[in-house]
């Protein structure tokens, strides 16, 4: 007999439940229609995910509650396995992390989540109580094997998670489950869809079940979630796929191979859902956080250039502006390259020289504390220049600043607070220079968007006479292969050294590194979109050592 379950991949905000519903309530007439017979949905799905804190607003969980119980009392012949949040009581943390079954007008049963991820982005072990031991619940002539996201991730296969001593899928299997039904909510980072879909798979092909995986999709603060969910049979081959980066219901019978080939996986490196991620995350972020608009310095360079075209997928070419902010030491080429990217993408672009600005601060500085030959702090007033003038935009226009600054910079610290720093977003501050290139190259060849000679020039923050990045700083790819095996790879000075790399200058990489984590703590929110960013999962102390020692000879 047929079991077909909808994938009801949605896109939710935190603490806005009442538009979560709506949306769940859209996507289960969806799968009405399409002849589901239950209607799978993401974690957390009424009150979004991460909630973070707002749990602790007291209404919160009971109108989540009471939005399970109407959900259940205008629920008719189809199921649906809904995320939420419970309130407990008695010793421990308050909530439960829970997925409840509603049908027929009640609910059939709930499972609380076992495993509490705390590693990464995740801290979920200050709200939640491990679950006890969940059973199966009945629903027509089936028993469902109900989990929530991490309750999947016990097998031996590669993920980052940390190694359980419980198995709740395991668990389910031996009651008696003979369908399993996962409610994610799995953070999308680079690789990471293939890895969620091998451990899905692996203990779908071990246990001898069909599953059903939903991830939620879109982007929260820092967050990117790519959706993608699917189902595999029991033999762990994959039967359906929802949609990357967009809302998407799918039905799926999990008694039934599949008609077609469901979509294929991009390969781990593929620059196109890199866009597409930085894309959704950029869109999420300034809606649900009350933007239309953004706006942007365009220094010519190709950093500002990604950020735009970003920022024009994402909202339109008609709600960005770029504002070029010349100096004295600003080349004519820069100005130029901004104005010509402004023209191909169709955005506003204002010049507003900041020569004034700055002469007024050398000066104060000179009446402050005496003249001094022209150095860092000249430097970095014409960076603070600029910020002042773009932060002043977007108190005048309600606008969102993007700041335009890349991983590579960030990790180095090649960076100026209250500069080039100002902004409500960062949205590549997870991608690497070399990275950033490859994207933009992207852009041009196949859209014609970025000027050629912005991807041929050497980058400069052109704030001295010819300055380049390269004065500074290693060549970026070599940096880049650096930081990555320092930051994603968490390898020391002499694991990275032993893999062919100049002792000096990882450990010159390393000490930049380390004394920058002042400028990260205060830089705006980025999208993650690699396996360790700066953000929410990197949690390192400003006031710390270098950590030479523990590399010493």
């Amino acid at each position: 007999m047929a079991f077909r379950v909808a994938l009801c991949q949605i896109d939710t905000v935190p603490g806005d439940l009442p538009d979560n519903v709506r949306r769940v309530r859209a996507a289960a007439a969806g799968a009405e229609a399409l002849g589901a017979d239950l209607a799978l949905f993401p974690e957390l799905c009424l009150v979004g995910y991460l909630p973070r804190d707002l749990l602790f607003r007291r209404r919160l969980a009971e109108a989540s509650e009471a939005a399970v119980q109407d959900l259940a009392s205008t629920s008719r012949a189809m199921a649906l396995a809904i995320g939420a949040v419970r309130r407990r009581e008695g010793p421990g943390r308050p909530f439960w992390n829970e997925a409840a079954v509603v049908a027929e007008g009640r609910v059939l049963g709930r499972t609380a989540k076992t495993l509490l991820p705390t590693y990464d982005v995740f801290d979920e072990a200050r709200y939640f109580e491990p679950a006890p031991a969940a059973a199966p619940i009945a629903f027509r002539d089936r028993k469902l094997g109900v989990m929530v996201c991490e309750d999947l991730w016990t097998d031996p296969v590669d993920h980052e998670a940390p190694g359980y001593a419980v198995d709740p899928t395991g668990r389910l299997v031996a009651l008696g489950a003979d369908v399993l039904l996962n409610l994610s909510a799995s953070p999308y980072h680079r690789g990471k869809p293939r890895r969620r879909e091998s451990v899905a798979c692996d203990a779908a092909r071990r246990r001898g079940r069909p599953m059903a995986l939903v991830n939620v999709v879109g982007g929260n603060d820092d967050v990117v979630f790519d959706g993608r969910s699917f189902a595999c049979d029991a033999s762990g081959r994959v039967l359906a796929r929802a949609a990357a980066f967009d809302e998407d219901v799918v039905v799926v019978d999990l008694d039934e191979p599949a008609a077609t080939e469901p979509p294929t996986l991009p390969a781990d490196d593929d620059v196109g859902e890199l866009h597409a991620a930085l894309v959704l995350g950029l869109r999420d972020f300034a809606r649900k956080a009350g933007f239309s608009k953004a706006h942007l310095g365009l220094s010519g360079g190709v950093d500002s250039a990604l950020v735009a075209v970003l920022a024009v997928d994402a909202l339109g070419a008609e709600n960005v502006s770029g504002f070029v902010l010349p100096s004295r030491f600003s080349s004519d080429h820069s100005r130029e390259d901004a104005f010509d990217l402004a023209r191909r993408l169709g955005v506003r672009c204002v010049e507003a020289p900041i020569e004034a600005i700055w002469t007024a601060g050398a000066a104060a500085l000179d009446g402050a504390l005496g003249s001094a030959p022209f150095g860092l702090a000249e430097e970095n007033l014409q960076s603070r220049a600029r910020g002042l003038l773009l932060m002043a935009v977007a108190n005048r226009t309600g606008s969102l600043l993007l700041a335009t600054g890349n991983k590579s910079e960030l990790a180095v610290g090649y960076c100026t607070l209250y500069g080039d720093l100002c902004g409500g977003l960062a949205p590549i501050s997870d991608v690497s220079k070399t990275e950033v290139y490859r994207l933009a190259r992207r852009a041009a060849e196949t859209r014609g968007l970025v000027p050629p000679r912005t991807l041929t020039k050497a980058p400069s923050a052109e704030l001295r006479p010819n300055q380049t990045d390269q004065d500074s700083l290693p060549p970026y790819d070599l940096l880049d292969a650096i930081l990555r095996l320092h930051l994603e790879e968490d390898l020391g000075v002499r694991d990275v050294v032993a893999r062919g790399f100049d002792e000096a200058t990882v450990r010159r990489v390393f000490r930049l590194v380390a004394r920058s984590e002042f400028k990260r703590k205060q830089a705006p929110p980025g999208l993650r979109v690699t396996r360790k960013a700066f953000g929410q999962g990197r949690r390192m102390p400003v006031a710390a050592s270098a950590l030479d020692w523990l590399d010493a000879p």
